[in-house]
């Protein structure tokens, strides 16, 4: 019984994780806390995004999502996988041309 009721609990736990993946929308790098910006950016774990949010606070608001690379442990392939995920006010960060 005890089996059963703990495989039943990790396969519940793993439905809810893999929903909430699905029903983040995009994020505002400019207002969010560490752990919203960890759960909603692909490849942005916690040490990741309190790093974003120091140095948001250190520099500024961000005026474009490619100032993300200057982050550390951020690099243009982790904000290219997130660009459509990303906003800077009330627009989706759009790619420079």
């Amino acid at each position: 019984m005890n089996k059963f009721a703990l495989i039943l609990k990790s396969l519940l736990l793993s439905l809810v994780l893999s929903f909430s993946a699905f029903a983040t929308g995009p994020v505002n790098i400019n207002t969010a806390d560490a752990s919203t910006l960890a759960a909603s950016l692909h490849g942005v774990g916690p040490s990741k995004a309190q790093a974003i949010v120091e140095h948001r606070q250190a520099n500024g608001p961000f005026k474009s999502v490619d100032q993300l690379a200057a982050v550390k442990g951020i690099g243009l392939a982790t904000v290219e996988k997130n660009r459509d995920r990303i906003q800077l006010g009330n627009a989706t960060a759009a790619k420079p041309e």
